[in-house]
């Protein structure tokens, strides 16, 4: 052995080396594409003070005063008057279903009490599941709709004192009053456990079998596809279930987190959910040549559904553009499920549309699934 340090056979390993890292094109993808997605999306899409907030507005009259203060409330910037409800009932429906994150009540008597100096009133309800995204929009009131109401009386604006003695502004902060955050984070931590142990475990799984030389021996049953892929598919549902349980019993008992909405509808949710990622942890590992490689495509796959699901930071905050990419993971939608029968007792006409695009999922990696497993047999 040549124990004389030599430049030209470091040269020679570092040459073999890149050869090889540029033939790995999963792992040369990772190097340059994680940092350009954090990049992207920590620059571009992340925004803890969202604006242009949906809001649902309830009012009986369509005086000046009245108009007044919608306008002033959204010129903030953060209140977007997406509806006008009809009474309050169709308003509570609007906010159960997560449509609108706040609701605007100016009384009928409203004007009246104006023009007689009679403490008038209005009322603000604020989705509060995620208290992040509604305190900048609650802070701003007070001083905003008192202003506005001494312009719409042809008064000059006044000091923020004298404003805020002439209007009172109620806020309600409906399913967290207290804007505890483990109220929003731990039934998101479901979903979260659910997405990176089933797709990983499942995608490991199959890429194990194909490392190990067993498929071969698996293929060679009298099994056809769609046989083998629900033997492989189901025990992973009992592990589901397993975390769904633990998950479910520390959120009452650690955190002592609501539960006020119906547990047989949020299982069948969890049902779907937990079949859409086992199909697609399915899916990777027919892409996958190796168990590293299967975890690489997991990891490129969690990311960008982590941030931009809401889980992490509001979804409402994010631009368009990424509001539509977060439309497409699994995890974007079970989280407004959750989130709504845990603290909203929402039924299942509030989270229909959600359980559909959960259903969706599930036919599209099944099929998708079972085609690139077709070809593999091929």
């Amino acid at each position: 052995m040549n124990s004389v340090f030599s430049f030209a056979r470091l040269g020679a390993l570092l040459i073999k080396e890149f050869i090889q890292m540029r033939r790995d094109r999963i792992t040369f993808a990772m190097m340059l594409g994680v940092p350009l997605l954090q990049l992207v999306l920590f620059g571009f899409a992340i925004n803890n003070d969202p604006k242009s907030l949906p809001t649902a507005l309830v009012a009986i009259s369509n005086d000046q005063y009245t108009r007044a203060m919608a306008s002033a409330l959204q010129m903030t910037g953060y209140y977007h008057f997406d509806f006008v409800a009809q009474s309050a009932a169709e308003a509570e429906e609007l906010m159960a279903k997560g449509a609108v994150s706040f609701v605007v009540t100016i009384p009928a008597d409203f004007a009246r009490r104006v023009e007689r100096g009679d403490n008038p009133q209005i009322l603000i309800e604020a989705d509060a599941t995620d208290p992040s995204a509604a305190s900048g929009a609650v802070s701003t009131l007070s001083k905003v709709a008192s202003q506005a109401l001494l312009r719409a009386q042809g008064m000059q604006a006044a000091a923020a004192e004298s404003a805020r003695g002439q209007l009172q502004v109620v806020v309600h902060q409906r399913y967290n009053p207290e804007g505890i955050s483990q109220y929003n984070i731990v039934p998101g931590l479901l979903g979260v456990i659910l997405q990176m142990t089933m797709v990983m475990m499942t995608a490991m799984a199959l890429t194990r079998e194909t490392e190990r030389g067993t498929m071969e021996n698996l293929l060679a049953m009298p099994s056809s596809p769609a046989e083998i892929m629900l033997g492989k598919v189901l025990p992973f549902l009992v592990v589901g279930a397993v975390q769904v349980a633990v998950v479910l019993t520390a959120a009452k008992l650690l955190f002592s987190i609501p539960f006020v909405g119906s547990l047989t509808l949020l299982l069948s949710a969890v049902l779907v959910f937990v079949l859409a990622l086992v199909l697609l942890g399915y899916t990777i590992s027919t892409m996958a040549g190796s168990q590293m490689q299967a975890m690489q495509l997991t990891f490129f796959f969690f990311l960008p559904s982590l941030l931009l699901s809401g889980f992490m930071f509001p979804y409402r905050g994010m631009p368009g553009w990424a509001q539509v990419l977060g439309e497409i993971f699994p995890l974007t939608h079970f989280l407004r499920v959750t989130r709504a029968v845990m603290l909203k007792g929402a039924d299942f006409h509030a989270i229909g549309a959600e359980v559909g695009w959960l259903v969706l999922f599930v036919g599209v990696f099944a099929g998708t699934a079972l085609l690139r497993f077709r070809r593999t047999l091929d």
